[in-house]
């Protein structure tokens, strides 16, 4: 039996070895890079999915979406939006219903998405909704996948400059990880709850029972 706890503290989660993405990750800014590798990424049955966007620092001020990060176990693509837009190929792959495409808070990915081209998003499954059905009270990426693995997901990169002329190693490994990080938890998840093998421990409740002991 597996058990999960459903809360981690900022403690515990700092003290947590730090993930790295070690597979190759593919920089896509010309369309016709952005074709070949949907040509890649169409072989696989379930790939994991994510955005990023340059961020506003003036109140009212949103910028559209910099980066579409898609990622198998070996390799993560990405795709930068700004300079490419978001090709044909890639609105085909998005609305593929036959491709799983992992992510998290995907419905705020594509209210941005929908900033730049009408997309109707097909295959998709929410790694948010997996974790409350389970119980699991935390439901960021950075602390779910704490909880199932004991590594923390660094988010220094989060506020960076994603239209930067050539990204960064740290904001590269940041886009990595977080479309990578999704197939992780969505096939430890999907087999744990297949066989009905796993226990959430609510810590409030153990704590209290700690207490009143």
């Amino acid at each position: 039996m597996v058990e999960i706890y459903s809360k981690i503290d900022k403690t515990e989660l700092a003290e947590m070895p730090k993930v790295e993405f070690t597979g190759a990750i593919k920089i896509i800014d010309t369309v016709e890079k952005a074709d070949a590798a949907i040509a890649e990424l169409s072989q696989y049955s379930v790939v994991g999915f994510d955005t990023e966007t340059k961020p506003s620092f003036k109140r009212g001020i949103t910028n559209k979406v910099s980066l579409l990060q898609l990622a198998t176990d070996e390799a993560a693509y990405l795709f930068r939006l700004h300079l490419i837009g978001i090709t044909d190929s890639i609105v085909d792959f998005l609305q593929n219903e036959r491709i799983l495409k992992i992510g998290i808070s995907v419905r705020d990915d594509f209210q941005a998405l929908r900033k730049k081209r009408e997309i109707e998003p097909k295959g998709f499954v929410e790694i948010q909704d997996m974790a409350a059905r389970m119980g699991i009270d935390d439901r960021s990426l950075q602390k779910i996948y704490a909880l199932l693995f004991g590594g923390r997901i660094s988010k220094s990169q989060r506020l960076s400059n994603w239209e930067l002329e050539t990204l960064t190693e740290s904001q590269m490994q940041y886009a990595a990880i977080d479309a990578w990080a999704t197939i992780k938890i969505y096939r430890y998840l999907k087999q744990i709850i297949d066989e009905k093998n796993f226990k959430v421990i609510h810590r409030d409740a153990e704590e209290s029972i700690a207490k009143e002991g």
